[in-house]
């Protein structure tokens, strides 16, 4: 068998080579992850919490196609949706960690998250079935604005994605549905629950489809870039399935694949890849990123807990 760094060296996967901005974006969603993992661990985050660790290059990649006033709605799975769009891992922390300056009062925690117009849900198809309603509702007010929903391949086994999937087509809505396909739901691989194909089941609702391998930034931009610009100016829907890797486990400790399997999705990563190329630039970014982490983790730790109003008190402010 080849050796981990051998068989990255020769992956073609990664063809260009992110800005300095696009991967110091892409490194702080994967420290986040990473110390997210760390925290929970040490008994510091309670519940559950979900990480997107090899996949944090689709919404960086995405983000300069959301407008300030279209809506984003997120999964479980959904920290680096947050930080792509807003930077901010501190806020994201102490929510997750129930500390003061969390970004929805730690009510939320790991999976519901809200801010401005972004939500994220822990709930299967809950968020396609709301971005259809807010998408319709911009095209009855005439808004010029998009809705962008992030799921996963396993929510297509929810009855609720196709409900939406028919409403958006029947009435045109203004929807960038993102399908990050991993391949692998909880435990179980798409090959056993899937007949079929995304592309199919989407296109028999006559919207408009497009896949994606790569894990270049600009390369998955100068993709998707004239078909986002056409659902702003048509209003028709987007799906756009971008077939990527979860490296790590499903929640904590959760994950059934073989080790052969997760060695070829170690030499699939995108940070292995890029840093086996560009060794000096990612080693020299990531440190700077992972000296703001731990900063901050020292920051949030040490905090307060979040004080929640009650429900009185805010009916009646």
């Amino acid at each position: 068998m080849k050796s981990l760094n051998n068989a990255i060296a020769e992956q073609a996967i990664m063809k260009g080579s992110p800005n300095d901005h696009d991967l110091e974006r892409m490194l702080m969603i994967r420290q986040y992850e990473l110390t997210i993992l760390e925290l929970f661990s040490s008994g510091h985050i309670k519940g559950t919490t979900h990480t997107c660790i090899g996949q944090e290059y689709i919404p960086v990649a995405l983000n300069p196609f959301i407008e300030e006033e279209d809506f984003v709605i997120s999964n479980h799975r959904g920290h680096g949706h947050y930080i792509a769009r807003y930077g901010d891992a501190e806020g994201l922390l102490a929510e997750v960690m129930g500390k003061k300056g969390a970004v929805c009062n730690g009510i939320g925690g790991s999976q519901h998250i809200r801010r401005d117009r972004f939500i994220s849900t822990g709930v299967q198809a809950e968020g396609i079935a709301v971005g259809t309603g807010i998408a319709w509702s911009y095209k009855f007010k005439q808004q010029d604005n998009l809705v962008f929903v992030y799921i996963g391949d396993g929510t297509f086994g929810r009855g609720c994605l196709y409900e939406s999937l028919n409403f958006a087509g029947l009435w045109n809505l203004p929807m960038v549905i993102v399908v990050e396909n991993n391949g692998i739901a909880i435990s179980t691989h798409q090959s056993y629950s899937m007949s079929g194909s995304i592309e199919g089941r989407v296109r028999g609702f006559d919207l408009d489809y497009m896949c994606v391998h790569s894990k270049d930034v600009n390369e998955i931009r100068e993709q998707i870039g004239g078909a986002i610009d056409r659902v702003r100016k048509e209003f028709k829907p987007l799906v756009i399935e971008c077939i990527t890797e979860r490296v790590a486990s499903h929640s904590k400790g959760d994950d059934t694949r073989s080790p052969e399997e997760l060695e070829r999705v170690q030499e699939n990563y995108w940070y292995n890849q890029l840093k086996a190329s560009d060794t000096a630039r990612v080693e020299r970014l990531e440190e700077a990123v992972r000296n703001q982490m731990q900063t901050l983790q020292e920051l949030v730790i040490n905090r307060e807990g979040a004080e929640w109003e009650d429900y009185e008190k805010r009916k009646n402010k």
